[in-house]
């Protein structure tokens, strides 16, 4: 059972809180007692996890590569609970697909989502942090940041100039003497929530990857940065085994993690084109689980519809 005292007067902002990694990181904070405040496109889906969580929970409809709705995400959470402690940027999207063969409208939409978005989250965090003292600031991005693949460049671009970015304004708080200002970020491995429902696919085949690890790490780990922030986390064995071997040997891990990538897409069932959530949220993949490690064992048994 969650001490609702954990927490309590803790203010906390998560982006991307409709499903996944956002989803689950709100609804154990909120247990914990802290105060959630609640960021996404899908309106009626965060206002339902609020009212779950109760009155220390507000939803602010939220598309984060727009400056003014991230504007009043910042201002909500002031006007509401009078500051912020953490903020953590979670929100993000992907592509999968040869680069060529993506709409540059797409590819635009994914850097404005990514990258701009990390940015105005981490320019109003930090601003407000600086003003009070003290925050932390989370920022998630992925281990492709650091081991880039194929038929995904534009989802890697975007995911190592978070982690760059990141980099830099923890410099500069420590350049500062800012020391209770701290900015983290995370890398997972390819992890079982929605993601696969909500990403731009030109491949031509379902996203069904593997294996995967399980999004109660993740959340773990992010919740964990509060009490103990850090620098950088690579979550996981995976992560950290092929950050390992890709600095050893980058030509052949980049070859051998690229040929297995592109047998894996086309060892999935086809699949039309789309944009996913790209241009408008999708009602699809709504939980903080996805369904990947069960498409995959049922795979694994001969079971595959």
């Amino acid at each position: 059972m969650s001490d609702k005292t954990l927490r309590g007067g803790l203010t906390v902002v998560v982006t991307g809180a409709s499903s996944g990694f956002g989803k689950g990181i709100v609804k154990q904070l909120s247990e914990e007692g802290a105060n959630v405040v609640l960021a996404a496109r899908r309106t009626k889906l965060i206002e339902e996890l609020a009212k779950e969580c109760g009155p220390n929970a507000v939803a602010v409809t939220t598309d984060i590569s727009k400056e003014e709705d991230m504007a009043r995400l910042f201002e909500t959470a002031v006007s509401k609970f009078g500051k912020i402690d953490v903020w953590i940027n979670n929100a993000a999207l992907g592509i999968m697909g040869s680069f060529t063969e993506v709409p540059i409208k797409d590819l635009v939409r994914l850097v404005e989502i990514n990258i701009l978005g990390t940015m105005y989250g981490s320019h109003y965090a930090l601003k407000h942090f600086k003003e009070q003292g003290k925050g932390t600031l989370i920022n998630m991005s992925s281990f492709v940041s650091k081991v880039p693949l194929p038929y995904g460049a534009i989802y890697t671009g975007t995911k190592a100039a978070i982690t760059s970015l990141s980099a830099g304004l923890y410099q500069e708080m420590k350049v500062e003497g800012r020391d209770d200002i701290h900015v983290c970020v995370v890398h997972p491995w390819v992890t079982d929530t929605p993601w696969t429902l909500h990403t731009g696919n030109y491949s031509g085949h379902e996203l069904r990857f593997g294996p995967v690890d399980d999004p109660e790490t993740v959340i773990k780990a992010v919740i964990g940065l509060i009490d103990k922030p850090q620098k950088s986390v690579d979550i996981g064995f995976k992560v950290k085994g092929t950050l390992a071997s890709y600095k050893l040997a980058p030509g052949l891990v980049g070859k051998l993690n690229g040929a297995a990538l592109l047998a894996m897409l086309r060892d999935a069932p086809e699949a039309d084109v789309t944009s996913g959530s790209l241009h408008a949220p999708v009602a699809e993949g709504t939980e903080v689980s996805g369904e990947l490690r069960q498409k995959m064992k049922r795979k694994l048994k001969g079971q595959e519809e």
